[in-house]
């Protein structure tokens, strides 16, 4: 079972590691990856160029920002109501259930992640947590409503902001959502195999994160200063956000939506191997 919404990758300077795609080939779900010009034959080389989309455009020193806003153009252009925009550094997707993590092998996640955030009109932020921020032993709930959504987002394509800025990207548009009174939803339940910030070469890495952290902090707290500072902790400059002020923010059911009785797994079973 594979999702509705199609799925991108923002790609830069990763066609040897290639983690998320490797992860996604893993699990046969369709997906695009999105790259500058001048790394196309590198993908090219070990992806199949059908599954490979080319910016117009590269090196401009903004991040992501630019392939972010162009996927979503894109999406649009294919007549998606959502899309999924995933990092490029993302090793494998789990699920968490009964204190059990598990890799899982087919979209399921994907689609059943769908379903449950097409049932409210006002979530258009949703995605999955990191595997390493949620421990099966502390037995998470499924899902944490009106928080960061980071790495593996669906967005809504109707909604009315766009990436902007150098940093922070998914923390800023998550937090925008957010005051604007929507809720976003982060699956605990759903898991990506997020790799840590600057632990790998290419992406990001290379490109903004020359100096560290503290430009990367500050730029946060100058977009939002009600709700965000500076704070130094595991040997760098973090950002801290209070997301306390937004827990009034409740999820609207669409109207005439009829819950069906039971567990849907999607077709999910826990196998060895």
């Amino acid at each position: 079972m594979n999702p509705e919404y199609p799925i991108y990758i923002i790609s830069k300077r990763r066609w040897e590691s290639r983690l998320t795609s490797k992860s996604l080939e893993f699990m046969k779900i369709p997906y695009k990856i999105v790259i500058e010009p001048q790394e196309f034959e590198q993908y090219a080389a070990v992806i199949d160029p059908k599954k490979i989309l080319v910016l117009p455009f590269s090196n401009l020193g903004k991040g992501s920002i630019p392939a972010r806003n162009w996927v979503w153009d894109h999406a649009i252009s294919q007549n998606a109501k959502k899309h999924w925009i995933l990092d490029d550094n993302i090793n494998g997707f789990y699920r968490l259930n009964q204190n059990l993590k598990v890799l899982v092998k087919t979209g399921a996640i994907f689609k059943a992640a769908e379903n449950f955030v097409d049932r409210y009109e006002n979530v258009p932020l949703a995605g999955f947590n990191y595997s390493m921020f949620a421990k099966r032993k502390d037995s998470p709930p499924p899902f944490v409503l009106n928080t960061r959504i980071y790495s593996c987002i669906l967005i809504q394509n109707d909604l009315n902001h766009r990436w902007r800025g150098k940093y922070n990207e998914d923390t800023d548009l998550s937090l925008r959502v957010l005051k604007d009174g929507y809720c976003t939803i982060q699956f605990n339940a759903f898991l990506a195999g997020k790799v840590a910030t600057q632990t790998l070469s290419g992406g990001n890495t290379d490109e903004l994160y020359k100096d560290g952290t503290l430009e990367k902090s500050k730029s946060l707290v100058e977009q939002h200063p009600d709700v965000a500072k500076v704070v130094w902790k595991f040997d760098r400059w973090h950002h801290f956000v209070d997301y306390g002020s937004f827990k009034k923010n409740k999820l609207i059911k669409k109207p005439g939506l009829i819950i069906p009785k039971g567990i849907n797994n999607y077709g999910m079973k826990l196998v060895n191997g």
